[in-house]
């Protein structure tokens, strides 16, 4: 993990985790025995556990100058592993979630393990600890090969890496102990907010300086995607949670937003984090990966350009579809609506251009699961899209809003989308990263491909005839003009289908477990590549041309 630093760089590691922990120890003090003080234990648990394993191997050898004309791809590693960890505990939480939502018994009559706090979890475990660490692992590897350059900074990857993991730590030990700021995304609260900006603030600086020392002079697209998912996160995060700590020695805290400014704050914040956090930053892993699978340059490059700024730009406007027939005011709600509409064309755009890239290597997407990941994760993309400036023109909304339909779109978005193009994109990364010639088992590829596809479609039509029956059954009135069914009665209409839900979230959940499972395989005993007849290495991935 630290065999790339010299003993100044580990120094200075150690004294990053000192002043980190110290800043825990501060937490601990203040807060006693709330969830302040043992967040800030935990902070000083993780800190103390780091220092010892850098202390512990400051005696080892010094790196050579030449590790300066290589890429730094450990971080990378650390990423990819600390992804699928995460993928497996979100989508164990999630599958727990979904039945209690069939079986209420499931709780166990504990309050930690109610699904007002598990769910929570779920969420920032995949979409946060899964997704955000194969983001940043995946923007290090490419920043790279299309700069032709080393990461600029040795200790800064690994606090960026790091102190991300420990935000999502005490976002998730948090919401266990039912610590929120109780708005839709259950954000952690202020102390966990501010130490995630100073980790962003660090990403955003590594990643620009990076690119200030590229030895390619053109910034190949992928990073524009990478740079917009980088800024706007940041700016989202900090507007979304300006609030009014209760004193400093408590976790509580007051948001700044009266009111129904909150909401439309809120909004702008959710539905930007899925436009920056779960599309731009993932359409940058599909502009590098695919196109290096394939073996075929983008259709468009202008056409990848083009839908870039589109989305950049519409996006930002859209939020407000989530508050239709509200306080909000009406101009607010149509400008919303009528920009999810016109999102539809960038979104088409980049999904059109990643299956037009594919022209001339069709016969590629039968042989090879990989890339079929990364076929139907396109494919996810431009139907998710569709779908979603559907559901934002109010006549729709009026039906589909609070109804499992919404819960069958996201989730349609989040796995068919997001985690098809990340588990395509690891498995292309994987056997170059660590040397190997293949994947430890195309064969386990294909079980992971299969059973996350039909997870998904189990899952995606459970909630769309779920959401659509439960919508119906709410507006149904009877001659007298009353309501012809109970909550309950749309509750007993629900249970089969919350069944199916519960099962196509376990057959994802396996197969991310067989996908872990032949990632670590590759790491440890997948077969070693070879060039020029000899044995290629890890470590041996220099600065080659921008790839």
């Amino acid at each position: 993990m630290i065999s790339g630093l010299t003993r100044d760089e580990r120094v200075q590691g150690l004294g990053l985790l000192a002043v980190v922990g110290a800043a825990g120890l501060v937490l601990a003090v203040a807060g006693r025995w709330d969830a302040l003080g043992i967040h800030g234990l935990l902070i000083v648990l993780c800190c103390a556990l780091l220092a010892g394993y850098v202390f512990f191997r400051l005696g080892d050898p010094e790196p050579t100058e030449e590790r300066l004309s290589r890429y730094y791809d450990d971080p990378t590693k650390v990423g990819i592993a600390l992804s699928m960890a995460w993928a497996i505990f979100g989508m164990f939480i999630g599958v727990w979630v979904a039945s209690q939502l069939a079986w209420p018994d499931l709780t166990f009559g504990q309050a930690w393990s109610s699904l007002g706090r598990l769910r929570p979890s779920h969420t920032t475990g995949v979409i946060f600890g899964f997704g955000g660490n194969a983001l940043i692992a995946t923007s290090y590897h490419v920043v790279q090969r299309t700069s032709r350059a080393r990461l600029a900074g040795h200790v800064s990857p690994w606090f960026v890496l790091l102190g991300f993991n420990l935000f999502c730590l005490l976002a998730v030990t948090g919401y266990s102990m039912g610590i929120t700021q109780s708005k839709e995304y259950a954000e952690p609260e202020w102390y966990a907010d501010i130490w995630l900006v100073v980790v962003w603030v660090t990403y955003f600086v590594l990643y620009l300086r990076t690119l200030a020392r590229r030895k390619e002079p053109h910034i190949y697209v992928a990073n524009w995607y990478y740079l917009a998912f980088i800024v706007v996160v940041a700016i989202l995060h900090i507007f979304n949670n300006l609030a009014v700590p209760v004193s400093l020695g408590s976790s509580k805290s007051y948001t700044i937003w009266p009111g129904v400014q909150d909401a439309m704050v809120q909004w702008w914040y959710g539905h930007n984090a899925v436009a920056f956090f779960l599309t731009a930053g993932f359409l940058a892993m599909m502009y590098y990966y695919l196109p290096k699978r394939a073996d075929r340059p983008i259709f468009s490059y202008r056409l990848s350009i083009l839908s870039f700024w589109g989305i950049t730009f519409f996006y930002m406007w859209a939020g407000s579809h989530h508050l239709h027939y509200t306080a909000l005011p009406q101009w607010v709600q149509t400008l919303g609506m009528t920009f999810s509409i016109m999102l539809l064309v960038p979104s088409w755009a980049s999904a059109g251009n990643a299956l037009l890239t594919l022209r001339g290597a069709w016969h590629k997407v039968r042989d090879d699961a990989t890339l079929r990941f990364m076929v139907v994760a396109a494919i996810f993309y431009g139907l998710s899209t569709f779908e979603g400036s559907f559901l934002a023109i109010r006549p729709v909304n009026s039906l589909s809003h609070y109804t499992d339909w919404t819960v069958g779109h996201v989730h349609a978005g989040a796995l068919g989308w997001v985690a098809f193009i990340t588990f395509g994109s690891i498995y292309t990364l994987v056997p170059s990263l660590w040397g190997r010639a293949r994947m430890y088992s195309p064969a386990l590829i294909e079980v992971h491909f299969w059973l996350a596809l039909a997870g998904t479609l189990v899952y995606v039509f459970a909630m769309w005839n779920s959401g659509i029956i439960q919508g119906l059954m709410w507006r149904t009135y009877t001659e007298s003009d009353t309501l012809a069914y109970t909550f309950v009665d749309t509750l007993v209409a629900m249970y089969p289908y919350y069944i199916a839900r519960a099962f196509g979230g376990l057959l994802f959940l396996l197969g991310a477990i067989v996908g872990s499972f032949n990632i670590w395989m590759t790491v440890k005993r997948g077969p070693v590549a070879v060039e020029a007849g000899r044995d290629l290495p890890a470590a041996a991935v220099a600065l080659t041309p921008g790839e």
